[in-house]
């Protein structure tokens, strides 16, 4: 059932303390860690703590939710002080876009010139 942890779900299993991850920001709805294969000095990732697909599903179930992520990822760019230099947000929906695990999540990057379009 969406919204309900996934025992085969990486991402519910870092929110529940089963697998170890190193959490910058946790709040009531949100858990922030840094990526294990950074892609910028600031790798961070913003999950909700219930369980969707993709940020598609958890926007339309829970709008509430994908703005606390929102708010978060820019606590995190201020954390890391990359707010002012300037940051990224992205949200990889489906395998073909890059999605690899699927837990909705927003990538907050930065301390790097980002070029657009990424590669």
């Amino acid at each position: 059932m969406a919204g309900e942890p996934q025992a085969d779900c990486l991402f519910c299993k870092i929110v529940a303390g089963e697998v170890p991850a190193t959490i910058v920001r946790e709040t009531e709805t949100t858990v922030a860690f840094r990526d294990i294969n950074p892609q910028a000095p600031t790798h961070v990732l913003v999950i909700p703590k219930v369980h969707y697909p993709d940020a598609a599903s958890l926007a339309a179930a829970e709008p509430q939710v994908l703005a606390d992520i929102l708010r978060e990822s820019r606590e995190v760019a201020a954390e890391d002080k990359v707010e002012d230099r300037g940051y990224r947000v992205v949200f990889n929906t489906g395998a073909g876009a890059g999605q690899t695990v699927f837990h909705a999540h927003l990538h907050v990057l930065g301390g790097r010139g980002l070029q657009w379009p990424p590669g």
